[in-house]
This record gives C-alpha cells, structure tokens and sequence, in this order.
C-alpha cells in the first residue's frame, strides 16, 4: 500500500445515514470542503471493536467541530445496515443516535480508493486527518484487533492547525498549549536543548 499523504483526498459520491438518520444518497466528501475531515474506516457494522471507536469519535464530536472539523464514519455495510445500527440501544449491541454521517461502501470503491482494503472484503481501521483544501494531512491503518486512540486524532488536528497558523513544526509528543519548534536547525537545537533529559 503507498501513501496519500499530501495527496488530493479520492472524492467519492455514495450514500450515507446522517446524524439525523436521515438517508443522504449524493452524499460527497468534496461538501466539505473549506473544512478539516476525519474520514475513517471500520470492517463492519454489529461487530465489537467498531461500536467502542464509532461511539468515541461521537463522544469527541464537539471537540472536533469546534475546530471546524467533521468526523465521517465509513464500511462496507448498507445504508440500511448503518440505519439499523444507528436504532439499536448500546446495551443491546447499537451504537445509538451517532450525530455524524456513517457512509455505505456497498461496492468497496472507497475503501479500495484509500488503500484499506482486505482481499478478505472489508476495511482495515483506517483513520485519514484532510485539511481545508482537501488534501491529507495524516494517516494511521490499524489491523482489525487493534482500536484506534481517538485522543491521538484530536492532537494531530491541533498539531496540523498550530502549523498552519504560526508556521511553527511539532515534536514528539506535542500537544496543544506547549512550545512548538522553529522549522530550522537552530529552531531544532534550541528546542532540544530546553527540554533535553
């Protein structure tokens, strides 16, 4: 599989269940631009690591959208599976009223189109961060076992919207409201030296 960081995001047009369960057929990636994107993919509906990483990004959803930024859910189950899903309580195996749009990859081009894809049918848990102009910013696949640190999301959208805003790089472990680094070797070396050992 090879990259799309700091490639144009694989626009699609499918159809998707919205936060008000309704049923969104033209639904496409490109309505959102001039806004930051949180596209991920999960293997499939009613399973059990996917309800604990769908219900996470909705418990984060304010966080994101204050930062002008949308969470898109994405497998290769029907509309009316991810409807289904949507109307079943937690504690019965649902994930509840979600508040963001789930997307039907019924013919796994979108899935394929990301490189998620498993010859076995469905999708890797992959998590792509796009930015304002449609271009990804940021990229994590995890194998089915292994869920995804919604927090993680999070600090990589402020560490990309810090960037963008004072030009300034982000080391290991930033998070937002800590010192940033110049992007030169001075900028590195003062950096370094300030918080060596």
């Amino acid at each position: 599989m090879s990259t799309l960081v700091a490639k144009q995001a694989p626009d699609f047009t499918a159809t998707a269940v919205m936060g008000d369960n309704s049923m969104k057929e033209d639904f496409k990636l490109s309505d959102y631009h001039g806004k930051y994107v949180v596209l991920f993919f999960y293997p499939l509906d009613f399973t059990f690591v996917c309800p604990s990483e769908i219900i996470a990004f909705d418990r984060a959803l304010d966080k994101f959208r204050e930062k002008n930024c949308e969470v898109i859910g994405v497998s290769i189950d029907s509309q009316f599976t991810h409807w289904a899903w949507k109307n079943t309580p937690v504690d019965k195996g649902g994930i509840g009223n979600i508040q963001y749009p789930l997307v039907a990859d019924l013919d796994k081009s979108i899935s394929r189109r990301y490189g998620v894809l498993l010859d076995i049918g469905i999708a890797l848990r992959g998590t792509f961060l796009i930015d304002r102009e449609g271009i990804i910013r940021h990229e994590v696949i995890n194998d089915l076992p292994l869920g995804r640190n919604v927090e993680e999301t999070l600090r990589m959208l402020d560490a990309l919207q810090f960037h963008e805003q004072h030009g300034d790089v982000c080391p290991a472990n930033w998070k937002q409201g800590e010192e940033a680094m110049k992007p030169t070797a001075e900028g590195v070396a003062d950096y370094l030296a300030k918080h060596s050992g």
